[in-house]
């Protein structure tokens, strides 16, 4: 069930996110369970008890870390949000049946909601979804809604700002992805640097507009 970005805007450049970058992008320690949503913007489609689950689990598969932003930071919660209500409406059932599964799951071995749980438990949870291990779950199956959310995180962190995720270019920076630039010079192109010159402009212009159609819309 995992999807391509298709509308929602794919993740820019082939590679350009490491291959270990959801499981080692740097755990908290010590960081309280997740009971409100920290003020990301949310409601297009996720109610409030779902956002505070998205916005736990997102948060877990890419933390922020000694000065390195997250999900959280990067407002993988609203590009999710958004998404459902638009270019992935289709997944709504997929999403609401997932987090209902996840929920008597979490309730019935912890005695909690997910992000009630500590760190530590919400990665023990995560990584049981990922090896399909969790009982209760019919459709989606556990491993298939963790791969779901897991493409949905890296997208939202990584995919052009005008899809409402990687807020203020965070994701970009973060691998030295330099948008677009109206010029790259000779030694820009043979540097091995990670490339942090401003502007970063993405298909939204400065004044707001966007530069060029979502993909959906494309003839």
């Amino acid at each position: 069930m995992a999807r391509a970005a298709a509308g929602a805007g794919a993740v820019a450049g082939a590679g350009l996110v490491p291959a270990e970058a959801a499981q080692n992008h740097g755990r908290r320690k010590e960081t309280p369970a997740h009971t409100h949503t920290n003020g990301v913007a949310h409601g297009a489609f996720f109610n409030q008890v779902d956002a505070a689950t998205i916005a736990a689990f997102t948060d877990r598969l890419m933390p922020g870390a000694d000065g390195k932003p997250g999900a959280r930071e990067a407002g993988v919660l609203n590009y999710i949000d958004l998404a459902l209500a638009g270019a992935y409406a289709d997944l709504q059932e997929f999403y609401r049946r997932g987090l209902a599964q996840l929920d008597v799951y979490c309730r019935k071995t912890y005695d909690k909601s997910f992000p009630q749980l500590e760190p530590a438990r919400q990665d023990e949870v995560i990584a049981a979804l990922e090896e399909g291990k969790p009982t209760g779950f019919t459709w989606p199956a556990a491993q298939e809604f963790f791969n779901t959310i897991r493409t949905h995180t890296m997208e939202g962190m990584f995919a052009d700002p005008i899809y409402g995720g990687n807020k203020d270019f965070i994701g970009w920076r973060l691998v030295g992805f330099p948008g677009a630039q109206a010029v790259f010079t000779p030694a820009d192109m043979r540097s091995k640097v990670a490339f942090a010159r401003a502007p970063m402009v993405g298909l939204q212009t400065e004044d707001g507009r966007r530069q060029d159609r979502l993909p959906h819309e494309r003839s």
